[in-house]
């Protein structure tokens, strides 16, 4: 594995527009779909969401600065927890990317078949996800240039909607609303705002995309990109709702305009010609996200795959310098699915909901453990301890909204069964991935035991297996200490024996000469090295002490001389007077 290429980073715009387009469409569905639970308080729900949203804000914000890599909460919990832990946030991040790419392709076209009937939807859908495979694959600047054209016509389609329906209203009246506001509410107000606040909440999935490909930004642009998310969700979706039920009755736009709620808008306030623009509007930014999900889910799968969760056959790159193998196998993964729910992926709306609003609950668990663990890692944005935890309590109410929230179509399963068939799949593989030694192992002994008689037959088998075991254990992992405690350095010991699959490690001290005679340090870390080799026999430690300074430069140069790849050397947390930033080390892991 090698480092990767230099490569020009993404300015402010195009990376906004990159997940800006997912969670922007959002305005498509989310406000007939509060108004349909919430009724005349939708406009409230969303307010609350925008509040909750500018919550996580700062959230993400600690995080991914502290933190700067792909790979969103799977790279957080990393740092802070254990492999299976992040890697079990990796499946609910992979499995909300690949419903986000379903759902807004497959209704991209039902957009795009209200404007041409005669195209069918579901060859039409497959057709658009392999168009943006291909963008995809062309690299992340070919697709931001794309990303930021729809963005911006997005944003200027919504001014021209909202301009038309103020007009219409200033010089046909509010009587519409004042109708609305006195309609006689079904159950109590509690519940209506509790379940349109749960349903409210989807119009923010997307706002986790900016994390997964960070490394593609420039430096400081990330809190920029979710200041802008934030803005655009908390003017556009609050107001939408108000003049959706401000234009047009609530009970015609629960039973008639669920789907098409904004282009009804358009019609009634400007005519047809606006209704066919926001339609239009619909298709791009719809496909938008199609991009967003092949943008995020890139930079996650490449970063396990440097982890050596998933095989390394996905880190393999184009000549355009994309993962064109993650993304091809994410295509089939999407189609797959849309064949399977035969176009109908009303079902995937619960393995979206639940799977994103998990996604966002382990980001702000992941905010408490980088604080509690990790304290000294500097980071130029703190969230407070109350902004995490009302954050944590408003993720909860929306997940238990969604799980009780019964279906929007008679005889569909609950949101949590549908989301539980798309999830064990997935984490089964990861389970397996992670405990591939143990599993090659196990298959061995069946061998042994059953083709006994045939030994000979299949001899060629057994090296090949016992060689790859071999292989990943070979594969010799660095910590840097410089003069830890011998408890240290066994927490170092405990967490390379639980998440790493090695049985050679690298104990590396620096030897800054400036600092006088470190004579008494190298004795008394040799003395606690002799202790770890008795108590872990199974990793063989070699202790190399290196004059010098503890440098970046120095990390890359080790790398290349051991042919160790710096996301197998660890160090623990740096301090406030750390000279360097995290992200220019290069890669190298946390683990104490």
């Amino acid at each position: 594995m090698t480092l990767k290429k230099t490569r020009k980073k993404l300015s402010e715009l195009p990376a906004t527009a990159i997940c800006g387009n997912d969670i922007s469409s959002s305005v498509l569905y989310v406000s007939a779909l509060s108004v349909f639970y919430a009724g005349k308080y939708a406009w409230i729900t969303l307010i609350i969401v925008a509040f909750v949203l500018y919550l996580f804000r700062k959230i993400y914000g600690e995080v991914v600065c502290a933190l700067p890599m792909n790979g969103g909460v799977y790279n957080a919990l990393l740092n802070t927890t254990s492999k299976f832990l992040a890697s079990f946030a990796a499946t609910l991040t992979l499995l909300s990317y690949m419903a986000t790419s379903v759902i807004s392709a497959n209704e991209a076209m039902h957009y795009f078949h209200g404007l041409w009937n005669s195209s069918p939807v579901i060859l039409s859908t497959i057709i658009l996800l392999s168009i943006f495979a291909m963008l995809a694959i062309l690299g992340i600047r070919e697709s931001s240039k794309v990303a930021t054209g729809i963005f911006i016509f997005h944003l200027s389609s919504i001014t021209l909607l909202i301009v038309f329906v103020f007009y219409y209203l200033i010089h046909n009246g509010f009587d519409t609303l004042y109708s609305n506001w006195h309609l006689p509410q079904s159950g109590h107000i509690g519940t209506a705002i509790f379940f349109g606040f749960a349903a409210s909440m989807l119009g923010i999935s997307g706002f986790e995309s900016s994390a997964n490909y960070v490394e593609e930004q420039k430096k400081g642009v990330f809190p920029k990109t979710l200041k802008n998310m934030w803005m655009i969700v908390s003017i556009i979706n609050p107001l939408m709702a108000f003049l959706a039920i401000s234009l047009i009755r609530i009970p015609e736009i629960s039973e008639l305009h669920r789907t098409t709620l904004l282009s009804q808008m358009g019609i009634v306030s400007g005519g047809n010609w606006l209704g066919w623009i926001i339609s239009l509007d619909a298709v791009l930014v719809l496909s938008g996200a199609v991009l967003t999900s092949y943008v995020g889910v890139t930079g996650l799968l490449e970063r396990m795959t440097l982890d050596r969760i998933l095989p390394p056959f996905f880190l393999k790159k184009s000549r355009w310098n994309s993962s064109h193998r993650i993304i091809i196998l994410f295509l089939i993964i999407s189609i797959s699915v849309l064949m399977i729910t035969r176009g109908k992926v009303t079902a995937l709306a619960g393995v979206y909901t639940i799977s994103f609003l998990s996604v966002m609950g382990l980001f702000a668990i992941g905010n408490i453990l980088l604080k509690v663990k990790r304290a000294k890692l500097p980071r130029p944005i703190k969230a407070r301890w109350i902004s995490v935890i009302i954050a944590i309590l408003a993720v909860i109410v929306a997940l238990t909204g969604n799980i009780i929230m019964k279906p929007t179509e008679p005889g569909m399963p609950s949101n949590f069964v549908i989301f539980l068939e798309y999830f064990i799949p997935f984490i089964l593989f990861i389970i397996m991935m992670l405990n591939r030694i143990t599993l090659l192992r196990l298959l061995l002994r069946f061998i042994h035991r059953t083709f006994e008689p045939i030994r000979e037959a299949f001899l060629r088998m057994n090296m090949a297996l016992n060689h790859t075991i071999v292989k990943i254990n070979s594969q010799e992992f660095v910590f840097f200490t410089k003069g830890d405690n011998l408890e240290n350095l066994n927490k170092v010991m405990i967490y390379i024996r639980k998440n790493e699959q090695t049985r050679k490690l690298k104990l590396v001290t620096i030897i800054d000469e400036d600092h006088g005679n470190q004579k008494e340090l190298l004795d008394s870390l040799k003395k606690d090295i002799d202790f770890l080799d008795r108590e872990y026999p199974e990793i063989s430690i070699e202790f190399i002490a290196i004059p010098g300074k503890f440098t970046p430069h120095l990390i890359h140069q080790l790398s290349e001389k051991w042919n160790i790849p710096i996301n197998f050397m660890f160090i623990g947390s740096p301090g406030d007077h750390f000279p360097y930033h995290i992200e220019d080390l290069g890669g190298v892991r946390l683990i104490i």
